[in-house]
């Protein structure tokens, strides 16, 4: 491989992390627009595995909007990305990904308001809802970089926290 090719493989491994990264914070925040805009237009996510549903993006971040309003505080956490970038005819990076990254999600199910005993008002509640799983990415690299082009989710297992009085 030359050194030009090398340094445009570095160059999309970043490039495909930040858009992992992306896919979380968008996530995280609520930002469905975001959310939205990390996907090439016919991309698809699969969230049954999780309980949700499997569409098209529009349809997923829809839904998403409506389901994580019952989660005010929630944080992905996507670790150990394994990014496989396929390659062209004599080594040079081609325009299709694929991310394997396992994640954690703790989150707060109910009002983020109501503090929990011995908490003040106002404050975010701590997590009582976590789980976790794999999530595996594909991607290909569109006029404006690289997007995704679908989302699977295996998760693996969840637990929800009981109440505390």
């Amino acid at each position: 491989m030359t050194q030009r090719a090398e340094h445009t493989t570095v160059m999309d491994r970043l490039a495909i992390d930040d858009l992992v990264t992306g896919y979380a914070i968008a996530v995280d925040d609520g930002d469905w627009a975001a959310y939205r805009a990390l996907f090439v237009p016919e991309g698809r996510v699969d969230y049954r595995s999780a309980g949700g549903i499997a569409g098209g993006v529009a349809d997923i971040a829809d839904w998403l909007a409506d389901m994580m309003r019952h989660f005010p505080v929630r944080q992905h956490l996507i670790v150990n990305r394994r990014i496989g970038i396929a390659l062209r005819d004599g080594g040079a990076p081609g325009d299709t990904a694929t991310v394997q990254a396992d994640y954690l999600n703790p989150m707060h199910l109910g009002d983020p308001r109501q503090a929990p005993p011995g908490e003040t008002a106002g404050k975010a509640a701590a997590p009582n809802y976590t789980c976790a799983g794999r999530y595996r990415f594909t991607a290909r690299r569109a006029a404006d970089g690289w997007r995704l082009s679908e989302v699977v989710v295996h998760e693996k297992w969840r637990r929800l926290f009981p109440e505390q009085s």
